[in-house]
């Protein structure tokens, strides 16, 4: 009997696969940095500089990558994305100074800004309203465990082929990814020639306007809560992508390869964290049909749980007791990340590409400004452990700001607007 996946499924399996690819593109560099470091001749300061240069284009193509990915649909969007960055990433095997390594993490982020944004469109209309959180959840575990893979991969890679090869064959894995998503996906789930009528039916209604027109300035204030609780929890995210692998090795003298196992021990949690926090908030929300109870609940919980694992690493130096706390502060604050990006899905139904681009417009932002602060802070002080206090306060924040969030109250654009605009917004929604 011939084995049948269903297309729902597979679509699924091929956004997994990209967030892994992605991440690991993204964060090679961390473990790569020794090498690259010595090769350029690069301080902590220019190598953080070099770490932000991926969220500059990262940060701008949020909000213009999910409104592209609105309009113009996931299939073209996501093809033209995974060229992109593919290209940026064998690029950065090439580079010969510090300006030319900028430039090639410039273009990745270029390449991947839109691709967050645009899965999650995709996800709006080929994944069950009621299991938004396992989706984003599951999706965003491939891309921690791309996290945990990434290390000793690198590092394997740079002893067969140096660092510049490990980079070049990386780039290559995601030329093929992008080739078979454009052969494979439909942004009508209805026009791809494997979807059953069941699966049809479990999906949710696409919406007569297939090219929405973005109300700018009611979506921006619904979503700036979810921009700010990003924010805190992406300041974390990147000073672990980027710095931690260092950390291990210039922190307790070690080489290369055990500090990238350390560093792959703690992304493996967050994968768990991915997982387990998506499945928590789909059961709440369905045990108790409270959209606000079951995302706000674990999110709080996720920041509350990172904050207090990563509490003991300021009293307590020992490797094994840092390794274990710094492993509980991510899967902690992974758990938030299932719940959260149901967020801009629940809000915002009809723009979810956009909502979801602004949101992580606030980790993107983060992603500039913590490396660049971290690498700073080493600099001048020589301490390794400032960094990680300065994300438990916005741990602290995060959770509060989590408060103001309302995805139990979906957008609607006569709602949001004042009386003056409303007539003609109801115009031009006609």
């Amino acid at each position: 009997m011939r084995l049948r996946f269903k297309a729902t499924h597979v679509v699924l399996a091929m956004l997994c696969v990209m967030y892994f690819i992605t991440y690991v593109d993204r964060v090679n560099i961390g473990t790569a940095a020794s090498e690259i470091q010595k090769e350029l001749g690069l301080s902590n300061t220019q190598l953080g500089l070099v770490f932000s240069a991926f969220a500059y284009p990262y940060l701008l193509f949020q909000v213009i990558g999910g409104w592209v990915g609105d309009r113009f649909g996931p299939r073209k969007t996501l093809f033209w994305c995974g060229l992109i960055w593919a290209l940026a990433t064998i690029a950065t095997g090439f580079v010969t100074s510090l300006l030319t390594l900028f430039i090639a993490r410039v273009a990745l982020g270029f390449g991947e800004g839109a691709t967050f944004p645009t899965a999650t469109r995709a996800m709006q209309y080929w994944t069950p309203a009621n299991r938004r959180g396992f989706a984003q959840g599951l999706t965003h575990a491939f891309a921690r465990l791309g996290n945990a893979a990434t290390p000793p991969l690198i590092a394997t890679l740079m002893v067969w082929l140096t660092w510049r090869g490990s980079f070049v064959a990386l780039g290559l894995v995601s030329l093929v990814w992008g080739v078979v998503w454009a052969l494979y996906f439909r942004n009508e789930p209805k026009d791809h020639p494997g979807i059953t009528e069941a699966e049809l039916a479990s999906l949710p209604p696409r919406p007569l306007d297939k090219r929405p027109q973005v109300p700018w300035g009611p979506l921006l204030r619904r979503m700036w809560p979810v921009t700010l609780t990003y924010f805190c929890y992406g300041w974390t995210l990147w000073l672990y992508l980027n710095w931690l692998p260092l950390f291990f090795k210039n922190n307790y003298s070690m080489d290369i390869k055990n500090s990238a196992l350390f560093a792959s021990g703690v992304f493996f949690a967050g994968v768990l964290g991915d997982s387990l926090g998506g499945i928590l908030s789909d059961r709440i929300l369905k045990r108790t049909g409270n959209v606000r109870l079951a995302r706000l609940s674990v999110t709080v919980a996720g920041f509350a749980g990172a904050l207090l694992s990563l509490l003991p690493i300021l009293f307590i130096h020992d490797i094994t007791v840092v390794a274990l706390c710094l492993s509980g502060g991510f899967f902690f604050a992974e758990i938030t990340i299932g719940p959260m990006w149901s967020v801009p899905m629940d809000i915002a139904p009809k723009y979810s590409g956009t909502a979801a681009g602004l949101m992580n417009t606030g980790s993107a932002l983060a992603a500039i400004v913590s490396p660049l602060v971290a690498g700073y802070v080493i600099d001048a002080t020589g301490n390794w452990y400032l960094p990680f206090l300065m994300s438990m306060g916005l741990l602290l924040l995060g959770g509060f700001s989590a408060f103001l969030m309302h995805p139990e109250k979906p957008f609607e654009e006569l709602a949001e607007v004042n009386p003056v605009k409303r007539g003609v917004l109801a115009q031009e929604l006609k």
